[in-house]
């Protein structure tokens, strides 16, 4: 009558690290050098250097990054950055700002959100599109252009 419900217990399965901060230049530090590997960094204070991360980089609302080129699977601005962003993902949050180029596949940004420079949009890479291009329905006959009259 009163028997108690057997949930099933939540599995505990750890999230990549490509997608999770696993370290952080907290705020009042200040770092000049490279960062290459992969995990994911949150930037509260100062650093000025090159970052080639295969994984998550979080520049937080006091976070400042002087760079020549950033490269990663995810980029979150909320602080101020002075560099080129090269990513699958870019977020620029409402307190973000960036002064460099812009190159990834997803974009988005808030309202209030700076950017001075260029974005340019990639697709997917070229693995996946080659996959969609195979698996595409053949049964419908391709568009072709229009031909001029002679």
């Amino acid at each position: 009558m009163f028997r108690k419900k057997e949930e099933p217990s939540p599995s505990l399965e750890p999230i990549p690290l490509k997608s999770r901060v696993t370290s952080i230049l907290g705020e009042g530090t200040s770092w000049k050098g490279e960062i290459r590997g992969s995990g994911g960094i949150r930037i509260e204070g100062l650093y000025e250097g090159m970052i080639d991360l295969e994984g998550l980089i979080i520049v937080d609302q006091k976070g400042r990054v002087e760079s020549d080129m950033i490269k990663a699977d995810t980029v979150i601005v909320a602080g101020a950055v002075r560099s080129n962003i090269q990513a699958k993902r870019v977020e620029i949050r409402s307190t973000g700002r960036v002064w460099g180029d812009v190159t990834t596949v997803k974009f988005s940004t808030e309202e209030g959100a700076y950017l001075r420079g260029k974005i340019q949009m990639e697709e997917e890479e070229q693995e996946s599109a080659d996959t969609n291009r195979e698996e595409k329905d053949t049964s419908q006959p391709e568009l072709k252009p229009k031909q001029s009259p002679e």
